[in-house]
């Protein structure tokens, strides 16, 4: 897509409980500019925006529902007369009232239309509300007996392209003397690898370097840690894509976070992309010494 090219616009609509939250994380996820409870009077000035502060070509998503009271009831018009300017889509999420009605309980939340009165009373006066829309919608997911991982998929299969679904992959060097990375999904210990900081023309260079790469990779155990590690983590990383993840974050870590974990993430880092992970180096505490 060319940088004068309008990016693509999904409205997503729906009954309370259906799902538009999930739907709206995963299209953020995808690379969408993602604006919920928004006014439909407001939908053009916030593409103008998007378009002046990320250019055209930025794919946009809004969450637009009976929240926002008198002003939903425009949304029709704004997207029949094609006040944007891009090609859009209208999604629809929908459900039957006893799983509505379920997932509310569960949330603890009452509807917005209940009124005081019966839950079931405000799904139905909804139902009235978005009639019209989910007639003209261009796609009605049905989320009855769908979990948020299938959701997301379902999200991804009509809006995701090859590159967007593509697990992402950080590898993050570490000093253990720092703190782990408390957000980290795994974390590996190189301290069992012979340190060249004890190595007085190795001490003042990093694991960027050739020459300490090259003495890290080569201390006995390396390799085999390595022929051990990267399959257990593309292994999981296929599991993560079954279950909806695309973000994984895996910590490397030594005594100081200069030579052995940054020699080892940048190899980890490539073995990744040679097997078609979308894979990059972090190196938390280089220089901090």
């Amino acid at each position: 897509m060319s940088e004068s090219t309008p990016g693509q616009l999904v409205v997503v609509t729906g009954m309370t409980g259906a799902g538009r939250s999930t739907a709206a994380k995963e299209l953020e996820d995808l690379g969408f500019f993602v604006v919920d409870n928004l006014p439909p009077s407001l939908l053009a000035d916030v593409v103008r925006l998007v378009d002046e502060s990320h250019g055209p070509a930025q794919p946009v998503a809004v969450v637009v529902d009976v929240r926002s009271g008198e002003f939903f009831q425009s949304l029709r018009s704004v997207l029949a007369h094609g006040a944007t300017g891009r090609d859009t889509t209208l999604v629809f999420l929908d459900a039957v009232d006893e799983v509505l009605v379920r997932r509310q309980e569960a949330a603890r939340r009452p509807h917005p239309l209940q009124h005081g009165g019966r839950l079931l009373d405000g799904l139905q006066r909804e139902r009235v509300v978005l009639g019209d829309l989910r007639s003209e919608a261009d796609l009605v997911i049905d989320t009855s007996n769908l979990n948020v991982h299938q959701l997301t998929d379902r999200i991804a299969d009509a809006f995701g392209n090859e590159e967007a679904t593509r697990l992402r992959v950080s590898v993050i060097s570490f000093g253990f003397k720092y703190g782990i990375p408390v957000d980290a999904d795994y974390v590996a210990d190189m301290r069992f690898l012979p340190n060249p900081h004890w190595v007085p023309e190795l001490r003042p260079r990093t694991g960027q370097d050739g020459e300490v790469s090259s003495y890290v990779l080569g201390r006995p155990g390396a390799e085999e840690f390595l022929d051990a590690y990267v399959p257990l983590l593309t292994g999981v990383a296929e599991g993560y894509l079954r279950e909806g993840k695309r973000f994984m974050r895996v910590a490397i870590g030594c005594t100081g976070g200069k030579h052995r974990s940054v020699a080892m993430t940048e190899e980890i880092t490539r073995r990744l992309r040679d097997q078609g992970f979308v894979a990059r180096a972090i190196h938390r505490d280089l220089g901090r010494e």
